[in-house]
């Protein structure tokens, strides 16, 4: 009867969603577990500077930022290589808007792929969280060894 307006199935788009979803949480679980190595106590941390403790709680907040500006670039070319946004300039806007759910609408995805946004937003909203729960698991730990001490 009609021609189908979208090509692409629901299944489809459900894939490329679970493969982006997927991808983003191994990136930024690799990156806890990364940071959390680092943050393992060598030796004896009695006598820790302030300064230093200060300087952990910067680079850690620097490297949560990276992992999801890295995750906003994996969402935006992936808009790009399917067509729905025309560059990487106005995808990575898009991403950045659409991970962070501040969802200005002023660039929108084409018709066919709009269902991605809302997988982007909810992703964005759980590694917010677990970035959210990490880093103030460390900083808790930190000002808690600091009461000790």
């Amino acid at each position: 009867m009609f021609p189908d307006p979208e090509p692409h199935g629901p299944l489809v788009k459900l894939a490329i969603a679970g493969f982006l979803l997927a991808f983003c949480v191994a990136l930024h679980a690799a990156g806890l577990v990364g940071i959390s190595r680092w943050l393992t106590p060598r030796g004896d941390r009695t006598h820790v500077p302030f300064l230093r403790d200060l300087w952990g709680v910067i680079w850690i907040a620097w490297v949560l930022l990276a992992l999801h500006l890295l995750a906003i670039l994996i969402w935006a070319a992936a808009y790009v290589a399917l067509g729905s946004l025309p560059d990487m300039s106005t995808a990575f806007y898009f991403s950045a808007i659409t991970y962070t759910t501040v969802g200005y609408g002023d660039v929108v995805l084409t018709g066919e792929w709009r269902t991605l946004s809302g997988a982007e937003a909810l992703i964005g909203i759980f590694l917010m969280g677990l970035t959210t729960a990490f880093f103030f698991t460390f900083l808790g730990q930190a000002l808690q060894h600091r009461l000790k001490h």
